[in-house]
């Protein structure tokens, strides 16, 4: 799907007036999954090269394009594709009777007018996710109807107040819906839609009785999206999720990583003694390379801040995981000053944007062979001088 910068850079000076319309619906029906399972038995339809075929560095839609729109709704994947990203993001979580749905976390609270629906004030409760106490609505305790009466709004509204413009326009999407859009933008545009999937808090969930990773991989495998050279990513924070994936279907799987001294949530249930830091070593390296394609590490993984914020002396993580075979897909390049390092903000206003396009050119410099952001048309930009000629190291 690689597309040529003149192209791409159409799309980006045009896309953000053009985008607006919210996408409420999407029509069922199985010519859209046979339309995709002909595609991948005929090797994957819309241009097929695996996802060593997609741009370099890769621009990954985080969340769609939630610097713009709310997250995880229609809206908010269809702006980061008519803006030109390689890559759309969606989190996963279920619901009561067992439909996966797209949410960042299964607490609710924050990301949905639910506090608004009188009828639900009774599911506010507490529980302990992953050893971590929250209050709220859940997604686990409401029917997929139930969740569909439910309008989407933005999570952090003191930062994107201009999103909160958009907040109602759409409802919480199925992650069926999202295969039916993409397979029907695919088909719209040429091309495949790629996709990177989380599976949150699976360990949590399967202890619930709803474990994600069946059911994912049975939507994979109906709209064809289970093969090695499937455009989709699978990826979790919890490596035993990716080892299961790894059993279920083919598509390219990434290890997420988190801060340096943090444990995997099914490592701590496990007993499992290592850390992130151990997960980074050339040993925890090929451990992963065993079982998965790539490795989404913080971006403090690769270039760590000092106290006062600014970054410091780059470590050997991308020189490493690339020595194993691993493309690395790091989290998260945003364009405010509350989210760049201190070199790169510009005034005191945390909601300002700041010298975003300086941080994204640093990143790319490190070899990173994708990045996630909340700006795709920001990381697009950037990554137009690293594209013309390169190829990723591990290539």
């Amino acid at each position: 799907m690689t597309q040529g910068g003149a192209a791409r850079r159409t799309v980006l000076g045009a896309a953000v007036l053009a985008a607006g319309t919210g996408i409420t619906s999407l029509a069922a029906g199985t010519a859209s999954a046979a339309t995709a399972a002909t595609a991948s038995a005929a090797g994957g339809g819309y241009g097929d090269r695996g996802y060593r075929g997609l741009p370099y560095p890769t621009v990954i839609g985080h969340r769609g394009a939630s610097g713009y729109r709310p997250e995880h709704t229609l809206g908010s994947y269809q702006l980061a594709l008519d803006l030109g990203a390689d890559v759309v993001e969606q989190d996963l979580v279920p619901t009561r009777d067992g439909h996966l749905v797209c949410r960042h976390e299964n607490e609710i609270g924050g990301t949905t007018d639910v506090a608004d629906h009188p009828a639900f004030a009774s599911r506010r409760t507490t529980k302990t996710v992953d050893g971590v106490s929250v209050t709220g609505w859940f997604t686990e305790d409401f029917t997929l109807a139930e969740l569909k009466t439910l309008r989407a709004k933005e999570r952090i509204p003191a930062v994107r107040q201009r999103n909160t413009l958009y907040d109602g326009q759409w409802a919480v999407p199925t992650f069926e819906e999202v295969l039916r859009w993409a397979d029907r933008e695919g088909r719209r545009r040429g091309e495949r839609v790629w996709l990177h999937v989380e599976t949150k808090h699976p360990s949590y969930f399967r202890g619930l009785g709803l474990g994600l990773e069946e059911p994912l991989a049975r939507l994979l495998r109906r709209y064809g999206r289970d093969g090695r050279d499937a455009a989709v990513f699978l990826q979790s924070f919890e490596p035993s999720s990716i080892q299961r994936l790894s059993r279920l279907v083919s598509a390219p799987r990434v290890v997420l990583l988190s801060a340096a001294g943090t444990r995997p949530w099914d490592f701590e249930q496990a007993g499992d003694p290592r850390t992130v830091a151990d997960l980074v070593k050339p040993e925890g390296l090929k451990w992963i390379a065993g079982f998965a394609q790539g490795i989404g590490p913080t971006m403090d993984l690769i270039l760590p801040r000092d106290a006062a914020g600014r970054l410091g002396t780059p470590t050997t993580l991308v020189r490493d995981a690339h020595a194993r075979g691993l493309l690395l897909h790091p989290y998260t390049a945003r364009n405010e000053n509350s989210f760049l390092p201190a070199e790169y903000r510009r005034g005191t206003d945390p909601a300002a944007y700041g010298d975003a396009l300086g941080a994204f050119r640093t990143y790319f410099e490190q070899g990173i062979d994708g990045i996630f952001t909340d700006n795709p048309d920001t990381g697009l930009l950037a990554a137009e001088a690293f594209r013309p000629g390169r190829r990723p190291v591990n290539g």
